[in-house]
């Protein structure tokens, strides 16, 4: 939600700050504050629900406000429940146990609903959210709470805890890590699948069933948490780091396996890294945690959003960095965790409270899995993609910058896509700022939900640890092979393409979807168009490019004809002559139509849309790279044709005309354009 304003604001906003409000945990150090929140933790807990029931707040900045309100009194509630249970062996490990499993539980949800959690705030009931369920069992479980008959029992005196030699830094530190661990990489189980892609066919397990795979690797993880010695050892902490070295270098297969090393890794620390922090001083020690924290947040944020941000050319392109650093804090951490022990009680009754919790502890992950399998099993494709006109052998393919799912009032818009793409019958389709698997974009995945609910296949494009904003690729057709190209960016933000060979109606057709440089950055775009450029004229395939390519059009724009004359493509319309960043572009078909189509509040760009059809007979193999420039120039006709000569099958959709629907329609030149 944060990252909305940066966003419009192209640079910092000011609203960064809320990212802040965890801090609020330091104010744990005053003992008045934790025993009022620990006498009354049930209503500290309804209250915090503020940040549900934002989501019928419509101003944004205002329903950030309201969550970052409900964030900071929840994470006051918690701390104070780890630190006021800290002394009371089965209440502390129910509350720890208790936060393991809600972010499993999470992730399953977030399974079910396509990467999305359905209360968060960027929901409402119109883009499948059901947030009012999730107030109410909030408002329940609260009530549960302030109802349940726990006696009061005094803190004990400071250090009666503490055993000679821990240290409450290295606690801290750990515990700030170990939160960005989990929240950069384990709220959704998708993401590490996400960070191990390649292009076609070396693309790792699919989310779905990659997703199943993290959750059962993760209640694996909490099983073996028990056995303390070993997850605190020297060994387990070089396994799991070698599956994150493996995860993070490593594309397809190989790297996701990886990351299946580190999730286990990752969740058996749970319990002991909790429990250790909440034995230390809360005050300073929840401070240095959410500050220890931030600071990597930023970072992570930073790595890709070096452009924004003061001094951020020291992060550029650096997750090996965040990482690096990450690792060494949970290191001190499960070392200072290492020779930490827990008060002693008696025997029969630790055998007795913890054989119990983990009883429960394991049911739920039974049925934790269970329920992920079912969902899995629910989103499997039953048929396989089919194009909508192929009696007309037509290729619909489009390009919309999508503004990383969060449309103009900061409402998730994945399902008003869904609606524009299908009712265009786009058949191909580009989607670039796309990559929402990081925490800045609530490590979602617009692709599976998209992809899915249109019935189509699917390239995410580069992963989130190639440092892009994210290109994506639909398809009606089948994706025979696909590279992921990082555009030559020495000054700018680095842009992004996928380079895909598509089995159209039994011919190879190559597409291209880019995102390159921004307008101040000329070297940049020179470099980025220039290696375009190269790629399509060496292409022997039929060719058709979507992209984001900032110039204007015509002759005497340097980059507009690196992009087409150096490429050996037509522009869909050369006389169009006001698009400044998205463009379309062939070889080797015949275009047949053009539209510009209003974002209709989703973005702040709109579709453009062009219509082709497969030839039979297309140039030989590699002519237009032997042929002059000029005559190939003269190989596309812009000769236009009234609607009424163009068979049914080959319009656009009459649905766009006027005022269009929901708020999408023609503009510019308010109708689409035929060709003879």
């Amino acid at each position: 939600m944060i990252w909305y304003f940066p966003l419009w604001n192209m640079g910092l906003s000011g609203y960064e700050l809320f990212l802040f409000c965890n801090m609020a945990a330091g104010l744990l150090g005053f003992s008045g504050l934790r025993k009022n929140l620990e006498r009354y933790k049930g209503q500290a807990h309804l209250a915090s629900l503020i940040g549900v029931y934002s989501y019928r707040i419509f101003d944004p900045a205002y329903r950030l406000m309201a969550v970052a309100t409900g964030v900071t009194i929840s994470l006051l509630t918690w701390g104070t429940v780890l630190f006021g249970q800290r002394h009371q062996n089965g209440r502390a490990e129910r509350g720890v146990m208790a936060l393991a499993l809600g972010l499993i539980l999470h992730n399953v949800v977030k399974q079910a609903w396509w990467a999305n959690n359905p209360i968060w705030p960027i929901m409402n009931s119109s883009n499948g959210g059901r947030n009012m369920l999730g107030l109410i069992l909030g408002i329940l479980a609260s009530v549960q709470i302030i109802l349940r008959k726990e006696p009061y029992e005094l803190e004990p005196k400071s250090g009666e805890n503490s055993k000679k030699g821990e240290s409450w830094v290295k606690a801290s530190i750990g515990g700030g890590a170990y939160l960005f661990c989990l929240h950069s990489m384990y709220t959704e189980a998708s993401t590490i699948s996400r960070w191990s892609l390649g292009g076609y066919p070396n693309t790792g397990p699919h989310a779905v069933t990659g997703g199943l795979m993290v959750i059962v690797a993760m209640a694996a993880g909490l099983v073996l948490s028990s056995r303390r010695d070993f997850v605190t050892s020297l060994a387990w902490f070089g396994i799991g780091s070698a599956g994150l070295a493996l995860l993070h270098f490593v594309e397809g297969d190989v790297g996701f396996f990886g990351g299946i090393v580190f999730t286990v890794f990752a969740l058996s620390l749970f319990p002991t890294i909790f429990r250790s922090l909440a034995r230390q001083p809360p005050g300073r020690a929840f401070l240095v945690a959410m500050t220890t924290y931030n600071i990597l947040a930023l970072a992570h944020v930073w790595v890709v959003a070096y452009a924004f941000v003061p001094g951020g050319e020291i992060m550029r392109e650096h997750t090996d960095y965040v990482i690096l650093a990450m690792q060494g804090c949970l290191l001190a951490g499960i070392r200072n965790a290492h020779s930490t022990s827990w008060p002693l009680i008696s025997e029969t009754r630790k055998r007795s409270v913890f054989s119990i919790i983990r009883l429960y502890t394991k049911l739920t992950l039974a049925g934790l899995i269970l329920s992920s399998i079912f969902v899995s099993l629910q989103r499997i494709p039953r048929t396989p993609p089919k194009p909508y006109h192929p009696e007309h052998k037509l290729i619909t393919a489009g390009i919309w910058t999508i503004h990383f799912a969060i449309d103009n009032d900061m409402y998730n818009s994945e399902m008003r896509m869904r609606d524009a793409i299908r009712d265009l019958e786009l058949d191909v389709v580009g989607l670039l700022e796309s990559d929402l698997q990081r925490m800045i974009m609530g490590n979602r995945d617009l692709t599976q939900f998209l992809a899915e609910d249109l019935n189509m296949y699917a390239d995410y494009g580069p992963g989130p640890t190639k440092h892009t904003w994210g290109c994506t690729m639909l398809s009606k057709f089948p994706i025979k092979q696909s590279t992921h190209h990082l555009l030559p960016s020495p000054k700018g933000e680095l842009a992004c393409a996928i380079h895909a060979t598509l089995d159209v109606y039994g011919k190879d057709v190559d597409v291209i979807v880019s995102h390159n440089g921004q307008e101040e950055d000329l070297r940049d775009r020179q470099l980025q168009t220039t290696e375009l450029g190269r790629i399509m004229r060496e292409s022997n395939n039929p060719f058709l490019f979507l992209g984001y390519v900032v110039t204007k059009p015509g002759k005497g724009e340097e980059i507009y004809e690196l992009l087409m004359d150096s490429g050996r493509m037509h522009d869909i319309e050369v006389s169009d002559w006001d698009r400044w960043c998205e463009y379309l572009a062939f070889r080797g078909v015949k275009r047949v139509g053009y539209a510009r189509v209003s974002h209709g509040g989703i973005t702040d760009t709109e579709i453009q849309v062009g219509k082709y059809q497969v030839l039979e007979d297309s140039l030989p193999s590699g002519e237009h790279r032997r042929i002059p420039l000029e005559e190939f120039k003269k190989q596309a006709s812009y000769e236009q044709i009234p609607e009424d000569q163009v068979p049914q099958g080959l319009r656009y959709p009459s649905m766009f005309y006027g005022a269009g629907v929901r708020n999408h329609h023609f503009h510019v030149f308010d109708r689409p354009y035929y060709y003879a």
